[in-house]
């Protein structure tokens, strides 16, 4: 599948923390719905088997929806429920060697934090970068932030797009305008929110203000 910048403009990474007895693929539809663009499927505690059947079902979803639809880390699963790509962090497979496993026309996220990573992952063949944090996050303690002036550094190094990703919600996302990015990725702040439709409605309109150049 083939994605730009506006394919990343609100990018939801999965998280089960906040079911309240829901269906994380019904989940999925009601922040596609308020205006997501992009969905990462992530689990880190699922066998094979239940991450596949989590994986067919959000599928279903981004299918009908035609958005965007990554697996975190998992080549593998990306590969049986046949997945639009993957993402994939520092110290995972190389993007050269997921495009071999998944073919020209998958996307492939990496994450980086420093202009090096970025400009070897693209080099690697990455579709699109996620960078962070962008601000603390109760989703991964011990995660660094990165200053605004990196993201403009990291940006304007490459020629793929730019996924701020790391605490980043409401009250604190226009703090990213003027850094070069595409998009915002959040967790909390759409799956931890009681009406995540309303919620995803307006970090949409938060997201386009920031990804305006």
């Amino acid at each position: 599948m083939h994605i730009d910048s506006t394919s990343l403009l609100l990018y939801a990474v999965t998280d089960r923390t906040w079911l309240y007895g829901k269906k994380l693929a019904d989940q999925v539809e009601e922040s596609i719905r308020g205006g997501v663009t992009f969905v990462q499927l992530r689990e880190k505690n699922l066998s094979l088997n239940q991450f596949v059947e989590q994986a067919q079902e959000v599928k279903k979803v981004t299918d009908y929806y035609h958005i965007p639809f990554v697996i975190n880390d998992n080549v593998q699963v990306a590969q049986i429920v046949d997945a639009d790509g993957v993402h994939v962090g520092q110290g995972d497979q190389s993007p050269k060697e997921i495009r071999a496993l998944l073919g020209p026309d998958k996307i492939i996220g990496v994450t980086a934090k420093t202009v090096e990573q970025a400009r070897k992952a693209q080099q690697d063949g990455a579709s699109y970068l996620g960078v962070g944090a962008a601000f603390a996050t109760s989703t991964k303690r011990d995660a660094v932030t990165i200053p605004r002036e990196r993201y403009w550094e990291i940006t304007q190094s490459v020629d793929i797009p730019v996924v701020a990703i790391g605490g980043i919600h409401e009250g604190n996302i226009l703090q990213l305008q003027g850094s070069g990015i595409a998009g915002v990725a959040v967790v909390s702040a759409l799956f931890a929110q009681p009406d995540i439709g309303k919620a995803a409605r307006r970090l949409r309109e938060l997201a386009e203000q920031v990804a305006k150049q």
